[in-house]
Order: C-alpha cells, then sequence, then structure tokens
C-alpha cells in the first residue's frame, strides 16, 4: 500500500498500543478531529486517543490509501466494542515537515 512513511508508523503505533510511538507520529501542535470534536497538540491527542482505545479496545487495519502530495487517505476496517462494530472509516492525513499535522477520521 503506497502511504507516508509517517502515516504506517502512525498505524503501527496505533496497532500495537504504543503510546510514546503514537506521540513522534505528530507534529507539536496537530490537530485530531474525531467524532464531532477537535484535539489540539500533542497532549490532547494522546488523552483522545488512550480514552478510546480504553472505551472500545478498537483495532484499525488499512484497507485501502491514496497519496496526493501531502495529503493521504486511508480507509480502514475498525473493529472493536462498539456498536456496529466493523466500520470502515476514512482517516485523512495531512502532513508537514514529516509529521502528522491535521488527522480526521469519518
Amino acid at each position: 500500500m503506497d502511504l507516508h512513511d509517517i502515516v504506517n508508523m502512525y498505524f503501527d503505533a496505533d496497532s500495537c498500543n504504543d503510546t510514546d510511538a503514537l506521540s513522534e507520529t505528530f507534529a507539536p501542535d496537530a490537530v485530531v478531529e474525531d467524532e464531532g470534536a477537535r484535539h489540539q497538540g500533542v497532549v490532547a491527542i494522546l488523552r483522545w486517543w488512550v480514552a478510546a482505545k480504553k472505551a472500545a479496545s478498537y483495532v484499525a487495519e488499512p484497507l485501502e490509501s491514496t497519496v496526493d502530495g501531502d495529503k493521504a487517505l486511508v480507509r480502514a476496517k475498525v473493529s472493536g466494542r462498539f456498536p456496529g462494530s466493523p466500520v470502515t472509516l476514512t482517516y485523512s492525513f495531512t502532513i508537514k515537515d514529516g509529521r502528522i499535522a491535521r488527522l480526521e477520521i469519518q
């Protein structure tokens, strides 16, 4: 699958539940938007991610991706303890200076 290295690192850290590795994928002022909420900065993003992992014990499996310059769209099968599992979600990444500057999950 054609992915930016940092996007691969994000999914690897997510699948291994590795908080330290996940934090390294984001720019200091990165923004994540998920389920109608906005999380800005690495501390807030990690707080969101840990809470989501604890609540749903989810696993995200990338299925396909498209890359266009600094943008990457990844469709992933997400399975876990939540209603409707599994679902297919779209992860929209914006990469800046080799880190994730923005992530929108829909």
